[in-house]
């Protein structure tokens, strides 16, 4: 969909849909995806499949790796698209290798959905959306106006429907992995940092179409997004400071050294302090600040640099002063408490007007 030039809050949108296509009456939906996962697969089929509220004899996809096994393997499809088309008790099919005909129905909704698309944004007048959900509606009420002629074409096809199973199947893959001494893990060929306690363990991970879940003792330790592509990396430096304070001199050379400045304040502040100290030196004074902001607030270390640069040098006794200013507490409320008079009590005693509060 990137050549449609969709923004989210005036943001690119880089992202695809998962169309679903029935081949008679050419019924239609679709969801957002971001990859030819298996996860975004199974989650786009079964998304269809619960909407459209039954489960057809067959399901045809083209050569899609996340399916389809190599053209050598003794299995026809993978383990995990079988057993989702178990699931469902649908019959896989598949295209011959290089023959894009052989699906030409859902090519040809391919090609036109995407100018239907194209001609609902003319008309809204622009192609930007406030967030994602309000572009997941748009998405939905132009599948209702695609569909709303293919209504007697569609009855038909309803009557052959098989039901549906008694929930879904999970779309996620879990993989046990090993935290390396850089805190970080390999999952899909891409890396992701963790907390520093830890470095040694052996964690779970479930892997979803759009983020991680990790799992530790049981219990979720944390939930990180899911890196697009291969050979990326996600570097929080809240769980590298640790061990980067520990070895100061290996700050300069650090492979993920760019992840460590959160803001262009944080790079300011480092090449400053490169240029009145040693590396080593910089790098110690540097991550001092960078534990101020893993530990108390990014927000407020930044608005510290930000009133130290090109006024007084940056160090980290600076900023931890400007922070204990705009931490001092603030002066107690004088509570005034009127004196009680328990003369009262004695008149209406005396007038024989007693009563009770509960």
């Amino acid at each position: 969909m990137g050549e449609l030039g969709i923004t989210i809050a005036k943001q690119p949108f880089d992202h695809l849909v998962y169309h679903f296509v029935l081949t008679y009456s050419n019924w239609e939906t679709g969801s957002i995806c971001f990859s030819e996962s298996f996860e975004s697969l199974s989650d786009g089929l079964q998304a269809a499949l619960w909407e459209l509220g039954g489960v057809p004899h067959s399901h045809q996809t083209d050569r899609l790796t996340a399916a389809v096994q190599k053209s050598l393997h003794p299995d026809e499809f993978t383990q995990r698209y079988q057993a989702l088309l178990n699931h469902y008790g649908l019959t896989g099919r598949k295209t011959q290798a290089a023959s894009p005909n052989e699906n030409g129905d859902v090519e040809q909704r391919n090609h036109r959905f995407k100018r239907a698309v194209q001609q609902a944004l003319l008309l809204r007048g622009n192609p930007d959306f406030s967030t994602r959900d309000e572009y997941k509606l748009f998405l939905k009420k132009l599948f209702i106006q695609l569909n709303s002629g293919r209504r007697n074409r569609f009855l038909e096809e309803q009557k052959v429907l098989r039901p549906l199973p008694h929930q879904h199947l999970e779309s996620c893959k879990r993989l046990s992995v090993s935290v390396g001494q850089g805190s970080t893990i390999r999952v899909n060929h891409n890396v992701y940092s963790v907390e520093s306690r830890l470095i040694g363990e052996t964690i779970q991970v479930q892997l979803f179409a759009e983020h991680l879940d990790l799992f530790y003792a049981q219990k979720c330790v944390d939930t990180l997004p899911r890196l697009r592509g291969e050979k990326r990396h996600l570097i929080n430096y809240r769980h590298m400071i640790d061990q980067l304070e520990r070895k100061p001199r290996a700050f300069e050379n650090y492979r993920y050294r760019e992840e460590m400045f959160p803001g262009s304040y944080f790079r300011l502040a480092y090449d400053e302090l490169k240029e009145r100290h040693t590396p080593q030196k910089a790098a110690k004074e540097y991550l001092e600040i960078l534990r101020m902001a893993a530990m108390d607030s990014e927000t407020a270390v930044t608005a510290a640099l930000y009133s130290l640069c090109g006024r007084q040098p940056i160090t980290a006794d600076a900023v931890k002063e400007i922070l204990q200013a705009h931490q001092s507490p603030a002066s107690a409320t004088e509570v005034s408490i009127a004196k009680v008079d328990l003369a009262m009590y004695d008149l209406l005693l005396l007038n024989g007007e007693v009563s009770y509060a509960s």
